[in-house]
């Protein structure tokens, strides 16, 4: 399957499924933050919109949705049982993890925090 882009979001927060997982995450030669989440989620539609404009300010961090409605494997191997789940991976690991919606300049400055 391939990646599937919604035309609302931004070419730079890409939705993948349990497939791509390793891929895109695991495998990736540069940071990762996937948010777990799903489309009936209040909070996590406003993270949503928070992390698309991040990933046009943050470059060199590479923004991944998993809808955990649709792709649950992911979701219990990583033990996420609350969204919005927000897991920042480097180099295949978990560096950092944020369960709930923060405000943006928040969520940024985690995810900032936890690369330098």
């Amino acid at each position: 399957m391939s990646k599937k882009r919604r035309n609302n979001m931004s070419d730079k927060l890409i939705h993948i499924n349990d497939e791509q997982f390793e891929a895109e995450v695991i495998k990736s030669d540069k940071p990762v933050l996937v948010d777990f989440w799903a489309p009936w989620c209040g909070p996590c539609r406003m993270v949503g919109s928070y992390l698309e404009d991040l990933a046009e300010e943050l470059p060199n961090v590479k923004f991944v949705k998993v809808d955990i409605d649709e792709n649950s494997a992911n979701a219990a191997k990583y033990g996420v049982m609350s969204i919005p789940n927000l897991v920042l991976f480097k180099n295949g690991e978990i560096i950092n993890r944020q369960v709930g919606a923060l405000p943006k300049n928040e969520l940024k400055a985690l995810i900032e925090n936890s690369l330098n």
